[in-house]
């Protein structure tokens, strides 16, 4: 497994209730993909959302974000953690 941070742009005023309902449709489909979303964080004004995951591939979490409703505009590899 690798660990993966996506970005979606575009959702300026997201509230913290909209942004737990994504994270709980990720969620409730993730695991036909073998994914694990572990947070997500907003930033309403900017309308910038970051989700944090474990996943065999970039490829398997935008599935279940496509599924879910919500496309990742960037998906990054973080290979580095401390």
């Amino acid at each position: 497994m690798a660990t993966f941070m996506d970005v979606h742009h575009g959702m300026t005023g997201i509230t913290a209730e909209q942004l737990a309902a994504a994270h709980r449709a990720d969620l409730a489909i993730q695991a036909g993909e073998h994914v694990h979303f572990k947070q997500a964080w907003a930033d309403p004004e900017t309308g910038t959302v970051y989700c944090l995951s474990d996943a065999p591939s970039k490829e398997a979490v935008q599935r279940v974000h496509e599924r879910a409703g919500h496309r990742a505009d960037e998906i990054h590899h973080v290979s580095i953690t401390i």
